[in-house]
């Protein structure tokens, strides 16, 4: 078999997540370890009359297949919200949708980046991320993540390699939870506004920020070859596979069309028009409001049970919004091999190994507290602080 694969996907990994995800289907495990919305964040009923009113208004187009860069009224909307909320200047020609925001990242790999060419990663950096961009075998440069943002020092070493692409999540990041300062972001964008290189500024949990104030982007209506996404996989439904893209330079992103093109000429148009419908006819920002809330809820929940059971030689972040925060075990503890101990005790992380490239047995995991109640939250960390107090 190995003769037939290609060196590509050889040099893939596969999900860490994924696999972890099978392993905890146990119904008693309490799970801290996927990225999942809260169930009770999904607009149902709204929804389901959406998909009344968008097969009676437009029939078969809903049906039908589409342009590459999705239903002009998506990307109309997208456009006019982003004019809004950040003071940008777009139209609907600097939007393209995706199947999720993972599509929009496979796309950018693919339009950009040749074998051995070299790409920048926060340290520790969303492990999707790490997968897509692995299949085009670039050499990976990785800058440590501080509480502040990128490490300024490492970032301008780093860029005396080949860099074509630089990949980052400013915004209650993944796998930490930590958000870049404003200065921070400023430094960065003063280092790279002269460069010929690749933003991908990946913004899938901006909306959720639930303490503190909205940060400009570092790239987004500055940078001559910067990339925003963003997805309604975190404030409307993950099921329906919608991100988008937006990026002003229209030749870089006319490429990445012919790319998307090639993958599956169009995403779901009928998940379009639904996701449109349904921001159209209802209050989509009090709709994130009562996520913000629940959310701000579950996360001071599993801070406090952290800081009630947790020793106090482990540390985390404590984020202002998004799903995740990032815990630091002492030096010599492995999470990938405190994982099976975990499990026994009926709980489940991601051990910190999948969000650095080539480091093994690390001593930090990443804990999600969006997919469980309060109550649930405290038992899992109770358990999770017995485990660690007996090491």
């Amino acid at each position: 078999m190995e003769n037939l694969l290609s060196e590509r996907i050889k040099s893939t990994p596969p999900s860490f997540v994924r696999s972890i995800l099978k392993t905890a289907a146990d119904p008693e495990i309490i799970s801290f370890a996927g990225g999942l919305p809260n169930p009770v964040s999904f607009p149902q009923d709204d929804l389901l009359k959406s998909m009344e009113r968008i097969t009676k208004t437009y029939g078969s187009a809903v049906f039908q297949y589409s342009l590459t860069p999705g239903i002009f009224e998506l990307r109309d909307y997208i456009a006019r919200r982003y004019n809004k909320k950040f003071g940008l200047n777009l139209t609907y020609e600097d939007v393209l949708i995706t199947t999720g925001s993972q599509q929009a990242l496979d796309l950018a790999g693919k339009t950009i980046l040749d074998k051995n060419d070299g790409v920048i990663l926060e340290k520790p950096s969303y492990l999707g991320a790490i997968q897509v961009f692995s299949q085009y075998q670039p050499k990976f440069h990785m800058v440590e993540l501080t509480e502040k943002g990128l490490n300024i020092e490492q970032l301008k070493q780093a860029l005396n390699n080949d860099i074509k692409l630089i990949y980052a999540i400013p915004e209650f990041q993944n796998p930490t939870g930590l958000t870049y300062s404003k200065e921070n972001r400023e430094e960065v964008y003063e280092i790279l506004k002269d460069k010929d290189i690749v933003l991908i500024e990946d913004d899938p949990y901006g909306e959720l920020r639930f303490r503190g104030e909205h940060l400009p982007y570092i790239g987004a209506g500055r940078l001559k070859n910067s990339i925003l996404l963003g997805s309604f996989s975190k404030t409307v439904t993950p099921g329906m596979r919608t991100g988008y893209m937006i990026c002003q330079n229209r030749e870089l992103l006319k490429n990445i069309s012919v790319s998307k093109e090639a993958s599956d000429l169009h995403t779901n148009v009928f998940a379009q028009y639904l996701i449109w419908d349904y921001l159209e006819h209802n209050d989509f920002d009090t709709h994130i409001a009562k996520i913000r809330e629940l959310y701000k809820k579950q996360a001071r929940a599993m801070l406090d049970s952290m800081d009630k059971y947790f020793p106090s030689n482990v540390s985390y972040t404590r984020p202002d919004g998004g799903m995740f925060l990032w815990v630091t075990l002492p030096e010599n503890v492995s999470a990938l091999e405190l994982f099976p101990k975990a499990l026994e005790k009926k709980v489940a992380f991601v051990p910190g190994d999948p969000f650095y490239i080539n480091k093994k047995n690390v001593n930090t995991m990443r804990l999600n507290y969006t997919n469980a109640d309060c109550e649930t939250i405290q038992e899992g960390i109770k358990r999770l602080g017995e485990l660690l107090k007996g090491l």
